[in-house]
């Protein structure tokens, strides 16, 4: 069962990629940005305490980066660019963990969340970085709780995708909706 901000067991709430690259028009445009914005903002006011996570490109490109941004060539961008820049209105969001990959699981999310612990995720896109997350999280052995109004993919279609995929791994991972955390 999801944790509650009024339970001693409360999971930590991980905000994934909400960055101004995915709210803005463009190639990596995520429609339902802030539908799932306002979820989150909800989630902080009840008294989730935040980590936020952006995803910040490597500009060596290793390996099959490479070929990805040769798809994505317009966001091959310096990762000072304010593109990155967290964007989530309501919400204040201290330091952030940046990884240039699609998954934000590794060793200083692990460092937050023991073994048997709770991850709640919300954020973008359902269909890649918050799925890679969740995947990684389970592997690892802590619980997850994807907030499905928290999050936003590319399109309905590959967030319902993602959700179904991700509603096949319970108990490990648990896809909720928002009303359910308070």
């Amino acid at each position: 069962m999801p944790a509650t901000p009024n339970s001693e067991a409360k999971g930590q709430l991980v905000i994934i990629d909400m960055q101004r690259a995915f709210r803005q028009e463009g190639d990596w445009h995520v429609p339902r940005y802030d539908e799932a914005a306002r979820t989150i903002a909800r989630l902080v006011s009840a008294g989730f305490e935040p980590v936020a996570t952006r995803f910040v490109p490597d500009p060596a490109e290793p390996g099959s980066w490479s070929s990805y941004y040769d798809r994505w060539s317009s966001m091959r961008l310096d990762p000072a660019d304010r593109i990155w820049d967290l964007k989530l209105p309501g919400v204040e969001v201290g330091s952030s963990m940046d990884l240039p990959t699609f998954t934000k699981w590794g060793e200083a999310m692990a460092g937050l969340i023991p073994v048997g612990g709770e991850l709640i995720l919300a954020g973008v896109a359902t269909d890649c970085c918050v799925l890679s997350t969740a995947l990684g999280a389970a592997d690892a052995g802590r619980y997850v709780t994807v907030v499905e109004d928290g999050c936003a993919g590319q399109n309905d279609e590959a967030h319902d995708q993602a959700i179904s995929l991700m509603r096949l791994l319970s108990p490990m991972i648990n896809v909720v909706r928002s009303e359910t955390l308070f």
